[in-house]
């Protein structure tokens, strides 16, 4: 290892320690869970700086995971105790309508000291989230959100299962308190709020005690407002088995830089190969440096051998996409942003012009439009199959994501790529998703860039 590589990692592991076990929340067979969004003071930033405000849920940060097994109910009440409305959508999950969280197109937000009970199912096997819904630009960035972990029937092969919620926070370092500006122009217009904290499961320095040859179930949620992940592997070797919960239908080795888009998660099986007495790490790339975003510190061995490659996951039912031939064909071209042309859109039911947009902070548009539109951008049969072909006419990149359903990219050649939630797209790409259109409801269409969605990116399709 290079020096300036190893210098770069030393100063992102020196502050490591072992993460405390997180609390874990269960679905009660008859009584809701509470759980209650409120303010606390954690201690976000390393020691020597004061402690800083967030929102938790339960005061916690991130919140407490939530496991369950396949098919079993979930039920939590939720109390707000914040000074605004809000509420929860649970990121990735094929609920009830009426359960996905969306403040003003599923449920009212909740106002505050007031609750709302969600009770669903969990269908599928996976790594899922929940976070805020409501004003989701300051309310995820001041924490509000949770791992929930729905597992398989029959337990994989894995010695070890560790959530890692990967964020960035923006600080004001002379105070230690997360900088309150959510509306930003310059955010809203250009890549998003981006943090100059990062963090791990709400911790600096996030660090575990491994052993050589043991074999890590890492499962990677990137919860940061605009923040792409750019990660990759040392001293762990290892392979994708499920990208937004969904499993793949064999491994993917995992070869070169894996990119995470906010929204996105990726379940890893890794190898430790690093030897006894040094440290393996999930890097963080940023402006071609690497950086240690979690490490794991080699004490002994645990095998003498590797294990054999894993075998896929089961899949999950009912998540076939077929009819593409006889599919409903949508366009939805982004438009807007810095460096963009957008010179007039809709907006409120009326034409404004790129200076009245301005004024108004709203930058983005799909089809011409800026924000949520009376009518949907596709009304779908329970059961028809959807594609959607997305210009992305921006010079940034978006995570678009889709709630209620998962999709399939539809390839150059005709092939299906792999079932996911949430749609990574560079500036001036062109790609096409397909997906059967199974749940009934209306269903948001978004940016995952928080700031993007605020300022323009949003729509939404109707199941009947």
């Amino acid at each position: 290892m290079d020096q300036t590589r190893r210098k770069l990692l030393q100063a992102g592991s020196a502050a490591g320690f072992l993460m405390a076990a997180p609390r874990v929340g269960f679905a009660g067979a008859h009584a809701a869970t509470a759980m209650t969004a409120r303010t606390a003071r954690v201690q976000l930033l390393p020691a020597q700086y004061s402690a800083t405000e967030i929102w938790g849920y339960d005061g916690e940060l991130p919140g407490a995971i939530i496991r369950v097994k396949q098919g079993e109910r979930i039920r939590r009440r939720f109390v707000n105790d914040l000074p605004q409305p809000s509420s929860v959508h649970w990121h990735g999950l094929r609920i009830d309508n009426a359960m996905d969280g969306v403040a003003g197109l599923t449920q009212p937000a909740v106002p505050t000291g007031d609750s709302f009970d969600y009770d669903f199912v969990a269908p599928d096997a996976g790594t899922f989230w929940f976070h805020a819904h409501n004003r989701s630009v300051e309310q995820v960035a001041r924490g509000l959100y949770g791992a929930l972990v729905v597992d398989e029937r029959i337990a994989p092969d894995v010695d070890r299962d560790e959530v890692l919620m990967l964020d960035d926070w923006l600080i004001d370092p002379e105070t230690a308190q997360i900088e309150t500006n959510f509306d930003a122009a310059h955010n809203r217009s250009h890549a998003g709020r981006r943090g100059n904290f990062v963090t791990t499961n709400s911790q600096y320095n996030l660090a575990y005690d491994v052993k050589q040859n043991e074999r890590l179930r890492l499962r990677l949620i990137n919860t940061a407002n605009a923040r792409i992940f750019e990660l990759g592997l040392s001293g762990l070797d290892g392979w994708a088995l499920a990208y937004d919960g969904m499993p793949l239908a064999a491994p993917e080795k995992i070869e070169g830089a894996l990119l995470l888009g906010p929204g996105q998660r990726v379940d890893l099986f890794v190898d430790v190969t690093a030897a006894a007495g040094e440290t393996a790490y999930l890097l963080r790339v940023d402006d071609g440096q690497e950086y240690s975003q979690a490490a794991f510190r080699v004490a002994g061995t645990g095998a003498t051998v590797r294990r054999p490659t894993p075998d896929a996951l089961p899949a999950n039912p009912g998540m076939d996409v077929g009819g593409l031939n006889n599919a409903q064909q949508f366009d939805l071209t982004m438009e807007g942003g810095a460096m963009g042309r957008l010179d007039a859109a809709v907006l409120n039911g009326e034409r404004k012009s790129f200076r009245q947009l301005v004024s108004a902070n709203q930058f983005w548009a799909f089809n011409g439009v800026i924000g949520m539109t009376d009518e949907p951008l596709g009304n779908l049969a329970r059961g028809q199959t959807a594609r959607v072909s997305i210009f992305n006419d921006t010079s940034f990149p978006h995570a678009m994501h889709l709630h209620g359903m998962h999709f399939r990219e539809v390839l150059a050649d005709g092939a299906l790529g792999p079932l996911r939630d949430t749609l990574l797209m560079s500036g001036g790409q062109t790609r096409d998703i397909a997906f059967v259109a199974d749940n009934p409801g209306k269903w948001l269409f978004h940016c995952h860039m928080l700031s993007h969605a605020e300022s323009g990116m949003m729509t939404w399709v109707d199941v009947a």
